[in-house]
């Protein structure tokens, strides 16, 4: 059987929050509730359940990603106002080029960081 992570519980102080700001970066739509969960579903394979039970807790989470969606989440979270860098907590407003492709993380108010990028570092 091949293993495929299905889905993981996202941390954070507000649930509908979160998940809409992952789902406006990544251009899907946040699912209806479930449970105590608001569902980013992430592709056919993954969702993303965020949780504010518990408040939040720093984390990171990487998405390899086409240009496309690259460009459209990065105009996101500039049009957001979100802070952003070309590494882990460094907010120069500048991407990288790791693996000859292009790279950002993006932090959301509960201090997660979303990696885009385009090619495996």
């Amino acid at each position: 059987m091949t293993i495929v992570l299905n889905h993981t519980i996202v941390p954070v102080g507000d649930r509908h929050r979160g998940a809409r700001l992952l789902a406006g970066l990544l251009g899907v739509e946040a699912g209806d509730p479930a449970g105590p969960f608001a569902p980013v579903r992430v592709n056919a394979d993954l969702t993303l359940d965020f949780d504010d039970r518990l408040g939040a807790r720093p984390g990171h989470y990487a998405f390899l990603v086409d240009d496309d969606t690259f460009d459209a989440a990065l105009a996101h979270a500039q049009r957001s106002g979100l802070e952003w860098g070309s590494a882990p907590r460094l907010i120069d407003r500048q991407i990288n080029h790791l693996g000859g492709g292009r790279g950002v993380y993006i932090l959301d108010p509960d201090g997660i960081a979303y990696e885009f990028f385009t090619s495996v570092p």
